[in-house]
C-alpha cells in the first residue's frame, strides 16, 4: 500500500477545526436533548472514530448502538446504488430519542433507507448528525439536523473514512489526488 502522502492532494480539515467543531456539536446536543431518552446510533464503519470523539462531550445520559449498511453504485468509489443492511441494532429504539451518528452524507440514498428502515420501530424522534455533509452530490433529499462541515465533491480520506479500507486512522480529512494514487490490486 502506498504512504498517503504520496496521493495526498490537500488537507481539507485539520485535526484541531475538527476537534473544535466536534465539541460545538456536542454542545448544541447536549442543549438539545436534556431530559430525553437519547440513544446514538453509529453507522459503521466511517462513523466509529466521529462518534467516540462526539460522545467524549456528550453530558447528557445516552446509550450506544452500531449498524452497518453497505451502498453499491455503479463504479469504483461511488455510492448511491442499492442499500444493504449488513448489522441491525441490539436496542429496541421504541420511544427512544435517537440521533444517527454518519461520516458522511453524499447522495443521501443510504441514510434516507436508514431512517427509512428505523422509522417503522416507533422511536419518539429520529434525527441525524453527520461529520460532513457534501449537498451537491444529493440525489435524495434528507434533512440533516447536525452537520460538521459542508465540504465539496472530492474525494476524502481520514479520520474514519477509509481509502480501499486504510487510512481511518488518520487524524484529520485529507483528498485524494485521483491522478497519483493507484488502488491495491
Amino acid at each position: 500500500m502506498q504512504d498517503y502522502k504520496d496521493f495526498l492532494a490537500e488537507i481539507l480539515i485539520d485535526e484541531q477545526t475538527l476537534q473544535t467543531r466536534i465539541k460545538e456539536l456536542a454542545e448544541e446536543i447536549n442543549r438539545d436533548y436534556i431530559g430525553k431518552d437519547l440513544l446514538l446510533i453509529c453507522i459503521l464503519r466511517g462513523g466509529i472514530v466521529f462518534l467516540v470523539d462526539l460522545m467524549r462531550h456528550i453530558t447528557v445520559p445516552h446509550q450506544v448502538d452500531f449498524m452497518a449498511v453497505s451502498s453499491y453504485g455503479t463504479g469504483a468509489r461511488q455510492s448511491g446504488g442499492s442499500v444493504r443492511l449488513s448489522l441491525d441494532l441490539k436496542t429496541d429504539i421504541r420511544s427512544k430519542d435517537v440521533l444517527l451518528v454518519e461520516d458522511i452524507v453524499d447522495s443521501g440514498n443510504t441514510i434516507a433507507y436508514v431512517l427509512e428502515f428505523l422509522q417503522t420501530r416507533q422511536p419518539h424522534s429520529l434525527k441525524v448528525c453527520t461529520l460532513l455533509d457534501k449537498e451537491e452530490r444529493r440525489e435524495t433529499s434528507v434533512q440533516i439536523h447536525y452537520r460538521g462541515f459542508s465540504i465539496p465533491n472530492k474525494f476524502v480520506f481520514g479520520y474514519g473514512l477509509d481509502l480501499d479500507e486504510y487510512y481511518r486512522n488518520l487524524p484529520f480529512i485529507a483528498v485524494v489526488d485521483l491522478k497519483k494514487y493507484q488502488p491495491p490490486s
